[in-house]
């Protein structure tokens, strides 16, 4: 079999854990630093997805915005923009959405009952794939890994991110601090709760820690544990 993408999630939160508040409008956590930084990422990576629900909510292009990092992967023989991909169980996704319009190929991730729904809507736009009666992520990596995609970038939101870690198959995060309070009991948070492997005394090996503009960038290692 060939090997699964490495998974690397990435995402900017508040100090209280917030990556958005409850307002219509997009917070942006972070600085402009930040964001360029992230952009460096995608530009290394072979595929970013983002979930269903965050198509919806603030209806990304997902792209790698520098025109130099874009030429710098053409010339070394990858495509302009990484493959996007999304994972749905409803199906709910419009044409209309950004992210099919913009970029190169794109993937969606879905169930049996779903798929062809999917496949109608978005005829031209997308490789529709079914892993099943409900998503299933370690399909999903696999399907990835068969497609050429060695680095995954994942962008959330907070129930994809959930998944990756308490299904055990996030290799790395990037967690970007904002110094914003947002204090709303109903805006969405990175994580929500689940069985997280090793519980909650497994301490997560720290890659590094750095400051980017006035945002503190903490990288992890979930598989790797100290004492």
């Amino acid at each position: 079999m060939t090997e699964r993408p490495y998974v690397l999630l990435s995402v900017a939160a508040s100090i209280d854990g917030y990556i958005d508040d409850a307002s219509a409008q997009r917070l942006l956590l972070s600085s402009a630093e930040d964001f360029d930084r992230v952009d460096q990422v995608r530009a290394e990576s072979d595929a970013i997805l983002v979930g269903g629900n965050t198509l919806r909510r603030d209806n990304p292009r997902l792209l790698v915005n520098s025109p130099d990092r874009r030429a710098d992967r053409v010339a070394a023989g990858k495509p302009e923009y990484p493959l996007k991909v999304t994972v749905t169980a409803s199906g709910d996704l419009s044409r209309e959405l950004k992210f099919w319009h913009h970029g190169g190929r794109k993937a969606v991730y879905t169930t049996d009952t779903v798929a062809p729904k999917l496949r109608d809507s978005l005829d031209g736009l997308a490789d529709v794939v079914s892993t099943g009666s409900a998503v299933d992520f370690g399909a999903l990596l696999d399907d990835l890994a068969v497609r050429g995609v060695r680095r995954l970038m994942v962008e959330g939101g907070g129930t994809i991110h959930t998944q990756f870690l308490a299904q055990g198959l996030a290799d790395e995060v990037h967690l970007a601090i904002a110094p914003l309070l947002v204090g709303q009991s109903d805006a969405p948070r990175f994580l929500g709760p689940a069985e997280y492997p090793g519980g909650s005394t497994r301490r997560m090996a720290l890659l590094e820690t750095r400051a980017v503009g006035d945002v503190v960038l903490l990288r992890y290692a979930p598989k790797e544990f100290t004492p």
